[in-house]
């Protein structure tokens, strides 16, 4: 494995380290900040329940509370684009770059399909300069409604048509006391490029004092990755290729934890570049969940401690409205799907710089993983997986699960699956 072990650059270590940007154009260093936001908020919703999976996508919330800050004062505006690290940029066109990225993100290609959208109740006085400026932005108009089961009803219709049907449920409740609601909502349908031969069986995932759980899993021999042994975090990496140009990277402990801090603390945008140019390009046997996540969760406290706390205090939406408004929440939901197909085959021969190596990457522990758009660098989703109910069916027995008839339906937040295929 020693060809395989990621060294830290000698300069950096003792402080010398030559200033190279990664980022070079206004989309990779806006895709840098949006990727530095999301993995942030990651770190909170980690911190809030270390022993909970967590999955969001950045994209989705950044877009969102990019359109709210739009009818933000310019003091709290600023304050907006700190927390989303909008501060670090140069860029009078931020919005323009904004809505050109997201537009190559939701290409049918990648299979990425994101909604967000600003909810606004009619009681309010609403200033129309607003809503028809980020209508003629990012091509969505704000959506006015009343507290009752059709506007509900009409709000999640809405998400759902634009995310091909994927995600449903977005907004769980509209209050007579919400008056702006920032959604973000966002789905992935994960399509490899190599594709796997061996899918759906059952195998062993280990979980952190206690049992083993039995999951679906799919595995390939000689699968082409990029992967590299970090001994400073404690994990091996894998960088598995996506059509169009997307990754998913696999963040996998050496040891069965649940305390992934480590990682999670490691993670910044330049990082995750560091690792896509330094990682070794292998042939693996590679053992991976079918994953279908599917998480939903209310971001405001968080948010707040990302450094919004005095402005959601004192809201100040004075473009939207001259009365005094609170936000209450911030519904952001996800759901992301694999699966063993892909469009071309694995080789006969793994190897390494042109030797042959036997190697073996499984993915049957916790693990911390990205969805990541290698082009521009734009982080897609960030999650990690604890439990393994969150990604599936799941037995602790050791016959099939599916082939039992004590077998039922179960669901959680991470999801649902009825007998027979994922829903």
């Amino acid at each position: 494995m020693g060809p395989l072990l990621l060294q830290r650059d000698t300069a950096e270590a003792e402080g010398e380290e030559e200033v190279v940007e990664l980022f070079t154009t206004p989309r990779t260093k806006l895709a840098a900040a949006t990727s530095d936001f999301g993995f942030n908020l990651f770190r909170q919703l980690a911190a809030r329940d270390p022993k909970a999976s967590v999955f969001l996508s950045p994209m989705s919330i950044s877009a969102a509370f990019t359109q709210l800050s739009m009818g933000a004062s310019e003091r709290a505006e600023k304050q907006i684009y700190r927390a989303l690290r909008y501060h670090t940029l140069q860029d009078s066109q931020l919005h323009d770059t904004l809505r050109d990225l997201l537009s190559s993100l939701r290409s049918s290609a990648k299979g990425f399909k994101s909604a967000d959208r600003i909810l606004l109740a009619k009681k309010l006085r609403l200033r129309l300069e607003y809503i028809n400026s980020v209508e003629k932005q990012y091509g969505v108009r704000p959506q006015t409604f009343v507290a009752g089961a059709r506007d509900l009803k009409a709000v999640n219709d809405w998400f759902k048509q634009q995310t091909g049907g994927k995600v449903e449920q977005v907004v769980p409740s509209l209050s007579r006391n919400t008056a702006v609601l920032p959604v973000g909502a966002a789905f992935l349908k994960g399509k490899w490029i190599t594709r796997f031969s061996k899918a759906n069986k059952m195998e062993k995932f280990q979980r952190d004092g206690e049992a083993p759980a039995l999951i679906p899993m799919m595995e390939q021999e000689n699968y082409p990755v990029k992967m590299g042994i970090d001994p400073d975090l404690g994990c091996t990496i894998a960088q598995v290729p996506m059509e169009d140009g997307i990754s998913m990277y696999f963040f996998l402990p050496d040891e069965v934890t649940q305390n992934l801090t480590l990682i999670e603390e490691a993670l910044t945008a330049e990082f995750v570049q560091d690792l896509s140019n330094t990682l070794h390009a292998v042939q693996v046997l590679l053992t991976l969940p079918v994953i279908r996540l599917s998480y939903s969760t209310d971001l405001l406290p968080s948010l707040s401690d990302l450094g919004l706390s005095e402005w959601l205090a004192e809201t100040d939406l004075v473009k939207i409205t001259n009365q005094p408004v609170k936000l209450n929440a911030v519904h952001h939901k996800v759901v992301m799907e694999t699966a063993p197909e892909g469009t071309e085959y694995a080789s006969t021969t793994p190897t390494v710089n042109g030797q042959s190596l036997a190697l073996t990457y499984r993915v049957d522990r916790p693990f911390l993983f990205l969805v990541r758009d290698e082009p521009s660098g734009a982080l897609l989703f960030i999650g990690k997986v604890l439990n393994p109910r969150d990604i599936g069916r799941v037995t602790t027995r050791s016959s099939c699960i599916r082939c039992s008839s004590s077998w039922r339906p179960w669901r959680s937040r991470f999801g649902s699956w009825s007998r027979g295929s994922p829903s």
